[in-house]
């Protein structure tokens, strides 16, 4: 029952990491084709949302190979709804 319990708080973790870190990339690019300074957008958001997806994998399976196989399970689910969500976003914006 613990483990269990254990999983499932690391595959929603792993969610909480994917939106965060795809969510933040689709921010960044947004914000980042109407900067004046692109580049900096891009390789801070690169930066910081990488090292936030490793920090939290890393804590997540501290050790345990099966926390860390459910966290990355949570983190690709978490992909396809960001992509979901905002692509249902861009075609709402185009619309109009």
């Amino acid at each position: 029952m613990i483990e269990t319990l254990t999983l499932l708080l690391a595959w929603l973790a792993g969610v909480l990491l994917g939106v965060v870190f795809f969510g933040g990339l689709w921010w960044t690019v947004r914000k980042g084709l109407s900067s004046t300074h692109p580049a900096l957008w891009f390789l801070g958001s690169l930066i910081l949302r990488t090292s936030m997806a490793v920090a939290g994998f890393c804590l997540v399976a501290s050790g345990h190979w099966e926390r860390l196989l459910v966290c990355l399970l949570g983190f690709i689910i978490a992909r396809h709804i960001v992509a979901r969500l905002t692509q249902s976003s861009e075609e709402a914006s185009h619309a109009s």
